[in-house]
């Protein structure tokens, strides 16, 4: 049985957090001692330590260890715990986690009150060679007020986790146990720093209604119980996020506070609820739920909804979309002005990418005149100077048809300024320099309901709605400065889009 549990369907996240429930459940169900022997403040400490060097994973607690009454069941596989109302309750997630990493792996532990520390290896290649039925256990004098357990997984090879899997493990370990870390209970240590993990929730969106534009702001979170009856019940909270993520929001399932499914950048995203990924519910919509009365798999990983997984599905949606606080149809409809902070590591990429694009190949396209065609003569005016703080900002300078022209680009979020596009346009001469100059400042309003509406999640479009207005307003400068008529904005904004704007658009 032990030689097959490396083939269980784990990941790396789920195996160690295994480590971390028996280490919870000690705490949990010896508090009282430990408290007696430590002081009341005493707390809970748990260390995962990675050694690349021996490929070795270590876990270690102050927990109360494991007591000499309950060795023979802990170290059997599938042997049920007298108590299943904990975190550990299938007698295999040790055993089950440790062979998933190694086949040579070890438990040293010194219980509470007991005058011996024990050690118990497991090396599965000899147990299964040699049909071992029974294991020694190493003893070595302790002092009773001593209490610990150290789990060493040892030439983990291909197991060991790697720098991309190792930040991945961070993230779960905190989002799975974030109740705990957020009321303090535990403290999670990383790695050779012992560097303290956290939890930090998503920020609630704040904003009036979409359907109610006059009505007052308001928190987006709602509380959420469900009783299905037979001691079935999921409550906690669904919220929308104030800003969207592709990839975490979604609902987090909880079961005696331990996170099971929707772990950080895994989260539970039904279809019925929350829509197709292109979709702003998909985007916004999270909430923490516990979930009580369902089975969960022998790994942790999932529920066991049976029967009542439409009946699950059905209710959670009614519970988002109840009035009067309808979180589908504001995740829907609402559009939210991006902050200074958040756009403008946006829009200065964007900026450095359009202006590359106009240095490399906008001379050349703007330089000659189309052909000539019958045309209604347009006038556009010239705005006043534009005195509005960009949010962003950027200068180039090309050659149009021997003439020295500076295209200055900025993006303001000024929701006083009326206008989604303006445009200055102011010719210099220097009796020192041989070419003219042009001075020409594209001035795009991202505070415009046209951006507002079109952004699209997490800002992705400003760098395409900049590529547009910037053809747009060139384009015009080149139709003033050559004297043409309402049909040459056109021409200019197709040549422009297609051959200086079209590239690396999102």
């Amino acid at each position: 049985m032990l030689s097959v549990l490396k083939h269980l369907n784990y990941k790396a996240w789920f195996a160690v957090a295994e480590f971390v429930d028996n280490s919870i459940q000690s705490h949990i169900a010896n508090i009282d001692a430990l408290r007696a022997q430590e002081g009341p403040h005493f707390k809970l400490r748990i260390r995962v330590r990675l050694d690349p060097e021996l490929s070795m994973i270590e876990i270690t607690d102050n927990a109360a260890g494991i007591f000499i009454g309950d060795f023979a069941r802990a170290f059997r596989p599938a042997e049920i715990p007298l108590d299943r109302t904990g975190l550990s309750e299938f007698g295999m997630g040790m055993k089950a986690a440790a062979c998933w990493f190694s086949d040579l792996w070890s438990v040293r532990t010194k219980a509470l009150g007991e005058s011996v520390e024990r050690t118990v290896r497991f090396d599965i290649g000899a147990i299964v060679s040699n049909r071992t039925e029974t294991l020694g256990v190493e003893e070595r004098p302790a002092a009773p007020g001593e209490h610990y357990t150290i789990v060493t997984l040892e030439k983990l090879g291909a197991k060991f986790p790697q720098a991309r899997t190792q930040k991945k493990l961070r993230e779960h370990l905190s989002s799975i146990y974030r109740v705990f870390l957020r009321r303090g209970d535990i403290e999670l240590l990383w790695d050779r720093d012992a560097d303290p993990l956290s939890y930090t929730g998503a920020a609630i969106l704040e904003a009036t209604p979409a359907a109610s534009p006059d009505a007052p702001s308001m928190e987006w979170r709602k509380a959420v119980d469900i009783d299905f009856g037979e001691g079935k019940r999921i409550h906690g909270f669904a919220a929308l996020r104030a800003e969207g993520s592709t990839t975490h929001a979604g609902f987090a399932l909880f079961r005696r506070n331990r996170l099971i499914v929707g772990s950080d950048d895994e989260p539970f995203r039904p279809l019925e609820i929350f829509g197709n990924a292109n979709s702003y519910r998909f985007q916004r919509l999270f909430g923490e739920l516990h979930v009580e009365g369902f089975e969960v798999s022998h790994t942790k990983d999932g529920f066991k909804w049976d029967e009542h997984e439409q009946d699950v599905l059905d209710k959670l949606r009614n519970a988002v979309e109840d009035e009067p606080m309808n979180l589908l149809r504001q995740a829907e409809q609402h559009r939210a002005r991006p902050s200074r902070t958040v756009i403008t590591t946006v829009a200065d990429t964007a900026t450095v990418s359009v202006t590359k694009a106009l240095e490399r190949t906008a001379g050349p396209v703007l330089s000659g005149e189309p052909v000539p065609q019958e045309l209604v003569q347009v006038a556009p005016p010239t705005p006043p100077a534009l005195d509005v703080a960009p949010v962003s900002q950027r200068s180039v300078e090309i050659l149009v048809d021997g003439s020295r022209w500076v295209i200055n680009l900025r993006m303001t979020l000024d929701p006083n300024v009326a206008d989604w596009l303006r445009f200055s346009d102011q010719t210099t001469s220097d009796l020192f320099e041989e070419l003219e100059e042009h001075r020409i400042t594209v001035d795009v309003s991202l505070a415009h309901p046209f951006v507002e509406r079109f952004i699209g999640p997490e800002n992705g479009n400003t760098e395409l709605i900049l590529r547009f207005a910037t053809a747009i307003s060139v384009a015009l400068v080149r139709m003033q400065r050559g004297g043409t008529s309402a049909a040459v904005p056109l021409h200019w904004i197709n040549k422009l889009l297609r051959e200086t704007l079209s590239g690396s658009l999102p």
